[in-house]
């Protein structure tokens, strides 16, 4: 069951220990797509009460296998001030080209015509392969409000190509793998959205200050010591369950089991992971 009442020690957790101001509810770490409609509109509600006056941006995820369900979220993050909506493919039936993605994303975002929009692009978990670079092509004209992607692939080259043909339009490029993250800076991403910020925000947050000085060997430590940690837990078998386990044991704060077909992480996981994200000397000797 949902834990509204956590949210508040979760916001202030984020921005006083991580230092992260913005947050995405209700994708696919928050298991948006496992809830109930009614689940999702709480979970935004108490996500933006609990964070007036401190939280900089909301943007919540409204994607779902229905079009009048998405419709309706998107109604509602509007009805309740989000910073902006997202929406990710439909990955039963699938849209096969741009024009039907381009259409659906359309449905929605008109529903909500005051609020930047955001393509949730996760082919990983969607099936929903289509380039990125090819579906930015006019969506401007059928898509006022278009505000920019959530770019969660590997593809750096869909990624450059999108940054470098859309400079002009300021869309917004938020990365969404964290472990390629630097690799995504060098190419123009100009914002990230990740698990792992929840509980590695600061030590992201100091390896985008050394990307911009720039310091890149700073940055790069910050980089390749996020990846050391993935990289242990990934070959333990990592996902939102453990996610959610990490983060508990990082912050203190009860994150609780993910819904079924999820199962939560063993104690076996949880020992290794803290072990290792013990082990790791940041830059600075945190």
């Amino acid at each position: 069951q949902i834990n509204l009442p956590v949210i508040r020690q979760y916001v202030d957790y984020l921005v006083n220990e991580q230092n992260v101001k913005n947050v995405f509810v209700n994708g696919t770490t928050g298991e948006g797509l496992s809830l109930s409609i009614q689940e999702r509109k709480q979970l935004a509600e108490e996500w933006m009460w609990q964070g007036k006056d401190k939280l900089d941006h909301v943007i919540i995820h409204v994607g779902a296998l229905s079009l009048p369900e998405s419709q309706e979220l998107a109604r509602h993050a509007a009805a309740i001030g989000a910073a902006g909506i997202a929406v990710i493919a439909p990955f039963f039936f699938k849209p096969t080209n741009k024009d039907e993605l381009v259409s659906l994303l359309q449905k929605v975002a008109s529903e909500a015509p005051d609020v930047p929009f955001y393509y949730y692009h996760i082919p990983p978990l969607t099936g929903v392969k289509i380039c990125v670079e090819e579906l930015l092509e006019g969506i401007k004209e059928q898509i006022p409000t278009f505000q920019g992607v959530k770019y969660s692939d590997t593809d750096l080259l869909d990624l450059a190509q999108c940054i470098h043909k859309n400079e002009a339009q300021q869309l917004e490029f938020l990365y969404g793998v964290d472990e390629q993250l630097l690799g995504a800076l060098a190419v123009g991403a100009n914002g990230a959205v990740g698990s792992t910020y929840n509980y590695l925000g600061r030590q992201t947050n100091l390896m985008l200050e050394a990307f911009a000085k720039p310091d890149l060997a700073l940055a790069q430590k910050y980089q390749f010591l996020t990846g050391e940690f993935l990289s242990f837990v990934i070959k333990l078998g990592f996902g939102v369950a453990q996610t959610k386990a990490v983060m508990t044991f990082v912050s203190g704060i009860p994150m609780g089991p993910p819904r079924l077909p999820l199962h939560g992480a063993s104690e076996e996981f949880i020992a290794k992971a803290k072990a290792k994200l013990d082990s790791i000397v940041w830059p600075g000797g945190d």
